[in-house]
């Protein structure tokens, strides 16, 4: 089974001819199929004696492949899609076909220490101290868990007769902060923003005093979001952070759209106070060109969080020495080295390369916002801080915002659900491929 045979050397031809061939051309759109339709044609692949190597990839290939929508397609603008390098994604393959093992120093130093160079550019972006470090975790939903639990471990100690504690952000944060509080059995203080839909250090203030005036209850948590996922919003975050200084709280920053637009000097001032932060997350898998699965989760003292998430046991203790153990800092315990192409790509392409293409998405999306205020049937939401252009149909309800949307796909034109904003239903374009042109933008409208 783990000989490298002639027919296994084949296969490995095939696969590497099959991913050479979808990098050197425009990614195809493909759209979702039933369950019942797939199988109709491929039937139960699972068998007693297996399809073999060729017509498994047969299968994968021809059918399944083509069942999944591209995330870098350039016309797909919806969710926060994927753009990844082909330096990234071919380095995908080393990292798959290597068996590296990224938990530990003592089985991945080299891994480790490449990984560490990448998330210590970010840290440097944010102008945290040198002692910061993290890791990079599956997405961002377990690193804003991770970092919150680091967050209630600390309060605990500063606050050891509290019994209820929360969580306090607005109501624009991201759905994984409420699942937090909910894994962790805590409190979610929801903060109203102001008339920019923006979190501000003078209403999470207030918020946060009438809370601590109850009796042994206690924010131990504040969570800015930079970039929100809907809209692309931007809290506060240097008001936050002094709020968060003088209340003795927690700064957490969820940047995991947003805060890989620190490379862009045209809205790097966005983002003053992010160096205030106690952890913050960016998912390089969004916005800074990588493939998925691979968010950097950073802490400004990464002790406290190794002091959290180091696991004991017998087999472990070998571990535990002064290396730098990435199983030490999240939520996680085997890992696979997810921020190696990540490194590779910037370490190839250099950060120079990193300011260009981010600056590019930024001219894209502000272009891309001039279409559709000057569009006869549209009007634009807000004008983008950073890359997430948000508009309305004039005289549309829900069905044919939906109905747009599957004739979009089907015609392989574009992929781009609608979502919603304030009980209303929306269109918006995530611009984060450097791939996605104004010509692309104005295909799509063409539509509408």
């Amino acid at each position: 089974m783990h000989e490298f045979t002639p027919e296994v050397e084949a296969l490995a031809q095939e696969i590497l001819t099959y991913s050479l061939e979808r990098l050197k051309t425009d990614p195809p759109l493909d759209g979702a199929r039933s369950a019942e339709d797939l199988y109709r044609e491929v039937g139960n692949t699972i068998t007693k004696k297996g399809l073999g190597g060729k017509k498994s990839l047969e299968v994968f290939t021809e059918v399944l492949a083509k069942a999944c929508i591209s995330t870098d397609h350039p016309r797909n603008l919806a969710f926060i899609p994927s753009a990844p390098t082909e330096y990234s994604n071919l380095f995908d393959l080393v990292v798959g076909a290597s068996s590296l093992y990224g938990g530990s120093w003592q089985e991945g130093s080299g891994a480790v220490f490449a990984e560490n160079q990448a998330l210590r550019w970010i840290a440097d972006l944010a102008n945290l101290p040198k002692s910061a470090g993290g890791v990079f975790v599956q997405g961002g939903t377990i690193g804003n868990l991770s970092a919150l639990v680091v967050a209630r471990k600390e309060a605990r100690k500063k606050f050891p007769n509290i019994t209820k504690w929360a969580i306090a952000c607005s109501a624009e944060a991201h759905s994984s902060i409420k699942s937090a509080a909910e894994v962790m059995d805590v409190d979610l203080l929801l903060i109203e923003t102001d008339e920019n839909r923006k979190l501000t250090g003078t209403n999470a203030k207030a918020e946060i005093t009438k809370y601590h005036k109850i009796a042994n209850q206690r924010v131990f948590a504040l969570v800015a979001t930079a970039g929100t996922t809907n809209l692309g919003i931007i809290d506060e975050l240097f008001s936050l952070g002094k709020v968060a200084q003088g209340e003795n709280i927690w700064f957490h920053v969820d940047g995991a759209y947003g805060l890989a637009a620190l490379c862009a000097p045209s809205v790097r001032d966005k983002f003053n106070g992010v160096e205030l932060a106690d952890s913050l997350i960016v998912d390089p898998h969004k916005w800074l060109f990588a493939p998925f699965d691979a968010c950097a989760l950073i802490y400004r003292n990464p002790e406290l969080a190794k002091e959290a998430h180091t696991q004991h046991a017998s087999y472990l203790e070998t571990l535990h020495d002064d290396s730098w153990n990435p199983s030490d800092y999240a939520i996680n315990l085997t890992r696979r080295t997810r921020g190696l192409p990540f490194w590779f790509s910037l370490s190839a392409h250099g950060t120079d390369a990193y300011t260009e293409a981010m600056e590019q998405t930024l001219t894209v999306a502000k272009d891309a916002a001039k279409l559709v205020a000057s569009h006869p049937n549209l009007k634009l939401l807000r004008q983008p801080e950073l890359s997430i252009v948000a508009f309305e149909r004039v005289g549309w309800q829900k069905k044919d915002y939906d109905k747009w949307s599957e004739d979009l796909l089907g015609n392989q034109i574009g992929f781009i659900p609608p979502s919603s904003d304030q009980g209303k239903p929306i269109l918006r374009f995530a611009i984060v491929n450097p791939w996605t042109k104004i010509k692309d933008i104005e295909i799509i409208l063409e539509t509408l």
